[in-house]
This record gives C-alpha cells, sequence and structure tokens, in this order.
C-alpha cells in the first residue's frame, strides 16, 4: 500500500519538476522528499525518477504512478472538503491575496463583516497582483485571491480552481484640466490618435500595464508612456503635475486633484474583479469571505458593478 505522504511527494515532482521546488510546496526539506521518493520507488519496486539536467524527470513508471496519485489526492481532497461542510462553524485563519486596489476599496469593510459575523475567524491579508497571489493560491500558501480582468486580458485560471465574479469596474481617461480633449466630458478613443499625450502607466510587468498598452494600439494610438509607477493616486498626481495622461478605474479612486479632469471613454473601458479559490478548499471560512467581499463590492460600488 502507498502512503499518502508518499504519494504527495510524486505530485509534487511531478508538478515542479525539481526536488526543490516540490520540497518548498509542501513546506518540506529536499531531503526529506528524496526520502518520501526513495521510500515509494521501495513500495514500487521500480524506478520512479531520474536525472534530467538540473532537475529530474519520472521515469515510464513514475508517469503512471504519478497520474494514479493525483486522482487519489483529488478523492481525498473531496472527502476533505465533504467533511468540512458538515460544520458550518467559521473559525480559524484565512489568508486572502488582493490587488491593491481592492485592498483599499472592497477589504476594510469586508473584514468588518466577517468580523461581525465570524468573530473566532483570523483574517490575513496581503496585498499583490494576480502574478504573485494565483501562485500562492495554487500552492496552498493562501486560501483565497482577488484578482482583476482586463478586457482581452484576463487573469489565468489555473486547475482545480473556482471563481466568481465580485463586480465590473469602469475605467476613465484622467487628463490635465487644459488638455483641449478635457472640455468634452467624452472621448472616442479614436481620438487619441494624433493628440499628442504622454502616459503614466503601472510598471511593465504588470498585467495593468500590458494591457494599456495593447487597448491604446488596437485603436492606432502608439503610447509614449514615460512614467512607469504602481499606485493609481501617483498616476493623477502626475497627471495634475507633469500633463500626462492616464486610465483610472472607478474602484477605490481617490480625490481628483485639482488640476485634473476625469473624461469617460467611448467605447466604455472596463474590467472585471473575480474572488478565487481552490475547489478542494471551499471550506466554510472561505465561503464566508466570497460572501462578504461581494456583500461589500454590492452595497458601495452599485456603479461599477
Amino acid at each position: 500500500m502507498f502512503g499518502t505522504t508518499r504519494l504527495q511527494a510524486l505530485h509534487a515532482v511531478a508538478t515542479h519538476r525539481t526536488v526543490g521546488k516540490a520540497a518548498a510546496s509542501l513546506h518540506l526539506t529536499s531531503s526529506a522528499v528524496s526520502q518520501q521518493l526513495a521510500a515509494l520507488e521501495r513500495e514500487a519496486g521500480a524506478a520512479l525518477t531520474e536525472p534530467a539536467g538540473r532537475g529530474i524527470r519520472l521515469t515510464p513508471a513514475g508517469l503512471v504512478l504519478a497520474e494514479h496519485a493525483a486522482a487519489v489526492l483529488d478523492r481525498l481532497a473531496v472527502a476533505r472538503r465533504d467533511l468540512d461542510r458538515l460544520d458550518d462553524d467559521v473559525v480559524g485563519p484565512v489568508r486572502i491575496g488582493a490587488i491593491p486596489t481592492t485592498v483599499h476599496a472592497l477589504a476594510p469593510a469586508s473584514l468588518a463583516r466577517l468580523r461581525r459575523a465570524h468573530p473566532d475567524l483570523v483574517v490575513l491579508l496581503e496585498d499583490g497582483e494576480a502574478e504573485q497571489t494565483l501562485p500562492a493560491l495554487v500552492n496552498g500558501d493562501l486560501d483565497l485571491t482577488v484578482v482583476e480582468n482586463w478586457d482581452g486580458l484576463p487573469a489565468p485560471v489555473p486547475a482545480r480552481t473556482s471563481r466568481t465574479r465580485l463586480c465590473d469596474d469602469i475605467l476613465d481617461l484622467a487628463l490635465p484640466r487644459e488638455h483641449p480633449l478635457a472640455a468634452t466630458g467624452r472621448v472616442a478613443l479614436s481620438d487619441l490618435v494624433g493628440a499628442d499625450l504622454t502616459w503614466v502607466a503601472d510598471t511593465s510587468s504588470t498585467r495593468a500595464h500590458d494591457w494599456l498598452v495593447e487597448r491604446l494600439r488596437r485603436e492606432g494610438v502608439e503610447p509614449r508612456v514615460t512614467c512607469l509607477v504602481c499606485g493609481f493616486a501617483i498616476h493623477l498626481e502626475l497627471v495634475a503635475g507633469a500633463g500626462l495622461a492616464a486610465m483610472i478605474p472607478r474602484l477605490a479612486r481617490p480625490a481628483i486633484p485639482a488640476g485634473v479632469r476625469m473624461v469617460e471613454t467611448d467605447p466604455v473601458l472596463s474590467r472585471t474583479v473575480d474572488a478565487v479559490w481552490r475547489t478542494d478548499r471551499e471550506t466554510p471560512a472561505v465561503r464566508a469571505a466570497v460572501r462578504a467581499f461581494r456583500a461589500t463590492a454590492e452595497a458601495r460600488h452599485p456603479d461599477v458593478s
């Protein structure tokens, strides 16, 4: 009979391709994972891994057993989830990762709702982009993450995860008040061609940056991005002080500086905000957190949902 811990080690190696990364995902040492694999090979009576460059790969026997290990672990996870659902008590820690705008706009009221409804629940919150929080969710370091999906550039959907939409969020064009387009109140994106605008955007490692550049290029605009900084409040200050242009979402919009005019776009630009969790870890605490974030989005931001 194969031990569950040993099957978990094989599954982690099959997923991550190195003992070191597999050990990190399981919160074990590399030595402990190697020992589990060695014991599993003795139980299987066959070599399960072999060297491959700086990493390892599974042998044919390893591939066969890894496939069965995944199925066994999935069934055990379903059993755990079903047992959890028998208990409606929302207790213990729930670890949430969220994009910065939702941390500012949704998290305070959502955590207050959770504290009132479930005083024994401990919420651990950290901000981060989907590129950081989704891998942490898959690896089990987070229980829930809130991500954004840009038009044409959605957040990836990892295997064995569930998601629900919290709200839609509209973006407006921020222009210096003296710019000719600022007086119109509504600007066709095609009118930005030849408008001689210089832009501020998120850093180039983010999907927000990539979305802005790709969306404007679709309209024939090659944006001149001279400032790469994270934070929409800073974007607005740069629009006011440096005469730049920016796309600013309405969710968690900071105070508009005196020198800035917000202009609607045609077509309307939007993103969606989703809550994502591992399907096999849909605990009462996770469900309660999702309900709290959805209720906050609906109550506080009816104009963006």
